[in-house]
């Protein structure tokens, strides 16, 4: 697995499973211990963080090789609301302290929520903080209050929508771009597209697995979510070929900038 380093000096893998609509208990543990996975990102809002740290009691790696994302979110509003979201999330995914967290989307109150997460990251309860779903707009209104950097933005990002302008903004300021479905959930009929698949016979890959590599080829992380074991295993297997130039501006040639889920900048 390869790994990039947050602004904080701490190291998260390039690819994750993320666990939207996953409850299955038995999967997660599988993904972890069968396949390697390392990252597993969850939500507040999906409701399944305590599956997910049973599912980390269950596993045989130790807890310091594991990389946990979890985000609070609407009912979390406020500082001191917060505050008890991020004890509560300790709680439901019986951990000591918090990989990453995330605030979910942009709300009203958000600056203050920040606080919080910027308070538990200096109590220890978390390790790295950042937000989701914020634009250009958001993130740098957010950087002229806040004190310390988001270590991740989590996005909307695939072919069809590379958010290559969003990318260039973090990166001046040290935020890693992290893409949610990162297979479009399948929109845009991405595992048959034409360029995807020429792309793979080249290398023996799936359109999946060249559309994931694209991202990550790029400084992206990817979070790609399936209760298939073998899509499981093709998509963490990613790292025995390497996109050249050319496929790389084949592939460039997908994105037209528009969201395919409502989120915009």
């Amino acid at each position: 697995m390869e790994n990039i380093i947050l602004n904080n000096g701490i190291k998260i893998p390039t690819v994750g499973l993320g666990i939207y609509n996953l409850n299955d208990e038995d999967i997660i543990v599988k993904a972890i211990d069968d396949l390697g996975y390392r990252l597993i990102d969850t939500a507040r809002m999906y409701g399944n963080e305590e599956i997910l740290g049973n599912a980390i009691k269950r596993c045989k790696v130790k807890r310091e090789e594991l990389f946990i994302t979890t985000k609070v979110y609407g009912p979390d509003r406020g500082y001191k609301n917060t505050k008890r979201a991020i004890q509560n999330s300790l709680e439901n995914l019986k951990l000591n302290y918090i990989d990453l967290i995330l605030i979910h989307e942009p709300y009203k109150d958000g600056n203050e929520m920040y606080i919080a997460l910027e308070e538990a990251l200096a109590e220890g309860k978390v390790k790295s903080i950042g937000v989701s779903n914020y634009n250009k707009e958001q993130y740098l209104n957010l950087l002229d209050c806040c004190r310390v950097i988001p270590a991740v933005n989590q996005v909307e990002a695939h072919v069809f929508n590379r958010r290559k302008e969003l990318q260039k903004v973090l990166e001046k300021y040290g935020t890693i771009m992290e893409a949610w479905s990162p297979l479009a959930a399948g929109k845009n009929n991405i595992f048959k597209n034409k360029i995807l698949q020429e792309i793979g016979e080249k290398y023996k890959k799936t359109a999946a697995q060249v559309a994931l590599k694209y991202l990550i080829s790029n400084k992206i992380i990817v979070i790609p979510k399936s209760a298939n074991i073998e899509r499981l295993r093709q998509n963490i297997d990613l790292f025995d070929f390497e996109l050249d130039k050319k496929d790389l501006e084949k592939i460039d040639e997908l994105d037209n900038g528009i969201s395919l889920f409502g989120w915009y900048d």
